[in-house]
């Protein structure tokens, strides 16, 4: 190996692992925005959408949707991109739904290690 590549590796290497301990400690929230015109209907929008009677309407679409598919016999061409379109928003708003469940609704940070000092009685 050539000497200057050993050493821009060495310095590359050295850079990677100053960045890994001096980095910062990163804080996730929701902010609440300003004052724009829109916010308003896109957070009642969004309310909408996410909530329980969305939840069921996405699980009735998909019923609805796979049966007309199995079931339907054959169907021309823009009925059954309809049903398939249905079946996609339905699929959507149940899996963001689902993720909600079982995941949370945003990042949780907590502490690896506790901050204060440990006491030794």
């Amino acid at each position: 190996m050539n000497c200057t590549y050993r050493r821009s590796l060495l310095c590359l290497g050295l850079l990677i692992m100053m960045m890994g301990f001096v980095g910062n400690d990163a804080y996730a929230g929701t902010a609440t925005g300003g004052s724009l015109p829109y916010e308003s209907w896109l957070t009642s929008l969004r309310d909408s959408v996410t909530g329980p009677v969305a939840f069921t309407l996405s699980i009735i679409g998909i019923v609805v949707a796979g049966g007309v598919l199995i079931f339907g016999g054959d169907l021309h061409g823009f009925f059954r991109t309809l049903i398939f379109l249905v079946l996609v928003m339905a699929f959507l708003v149940g899996a963001q739904n689902m993720m909600t469940t079982f995941f949370g609704n945003a990042a949780v940070i907590g502490w690896v290690i506790d901050p204060t000092p440990l006491r030794i009685a």
